[in-house]
């Protein structure tokens, strides 16, 4: 009688639950129409600077050299709930690394900053303040958490998503990127400019990946959590048939026409 290999009840059972987490995520996001998770939002075009630190701060060759890419950013509520309630507030950062290259999602809500409170999502109604990963990341200096702070010299983003929008046309928003350690200060390590507003066909068409669109040397934290997580985004993305990559017609020309620079080494490459 030929043999049968079956995989061990524990694991059999993992794989049975985060298959009914993603087919109830993709029959919640067609019933609601639009994406699971943070549906409410707005879309600009940007700019993310590298700033290259002195020694390294994350063992992440992209976040560790000066470089120059264009991105796009999405601020957003979770549920959402009503109107001035708080919310936990969402910031998606996709930096475009080329048309060969798949791109670096960054996805934060809204967090406290000392080392605990980077650890929870915190509700809140006004858009300028901490945005943490919430979960961590692994690199080859362990554990990290990366972070979207203010810039308190910058304009001010406002309460609401709208006023995010009036922002971008009084000045360029800028927003501080950040890297830290369980325990640790964060550490900044770039800047986020907040360009156009982008139009809703583009934001509805944009999917980030949260798990899969990640640089060289940068994992996501493993775990039980994490695997919940990235079925629910495949979920959402599935129902409303949108693909990891997916950056709409604005995003899109914004890589062809603004490019990618990397310099490294005394040297620079630029994709178009």
């Amino acid at each position: 009688m030929a043999r049968i290999d079956r995989a061990p009840l524990g694991t059999a059972t993992v794989m049975s639950v985060l298959s009914a987490a993603e087919r109830l995520a993709a029959a919640l996001a067609r019933w609601r129409g639009a994406r699971l998770l943070h549906p409410a939002g707005r879309t600009f075009s940007g700019k993310v600077t590298i700033g290259g630190a002195v020694a390294p701060v994350s063992g992440v060759a992209l976040l560790d050299r000066p470089g120059r890419y264009p991105a796009t950013i999405r601020f957003s509520r979770g549920v959402p709930t009503p109107a001035g309630w708080p919310d936990v507030l969402g910031l998606a950062v996709r930096i475009h690394l080329g048309a060969d290259r798949q791109p670096f999602d960054l996805l934060v809500s809204s967090s406290g900053t000392a080392p605990v409170l980077r650890q929870l999502p915190l509700p809140r109604r006004r858009v300028v303040g901490g945005y943490s990963t919430i979960m961590p990341y692994r690199s080859g200096r362990g554990r990290l958490w990366l972070g979207v702070l203010p810039d308190r010299s910058a304009v001010d983003l406002g309460r609401g998503l709208d006023e995010v929008a009036a922002a971008t046309r009084r000045d360029t928003p800028r927003l501080v990127l950040a890297v830290a350690s369980a325990v640790g200060p964060w550490r900044p390590f770039g800047v986020v400019c907040v360009d156009e507003p982008l139009d809703c066909a583009t934001d509805a068409a944009l999917a980030f990946d949260p798990v899969g669109n990640l640089p060289a040397g940068l994992w996501a934290a493993a775990g039980p959590v994490a695997r919940l997580r990235d079925r629910t985004y495949r979920g959402s993305r599935r129902a409303r048939g949108a693909s990891a990559r997916s950056a709409g017609p604005a995003a899109a020309s914004a890589v062809q026409s603004g490019g990618s620079t990397d310099q490294s080494g005394g040297s620079t490459a630029t994709t178009v």
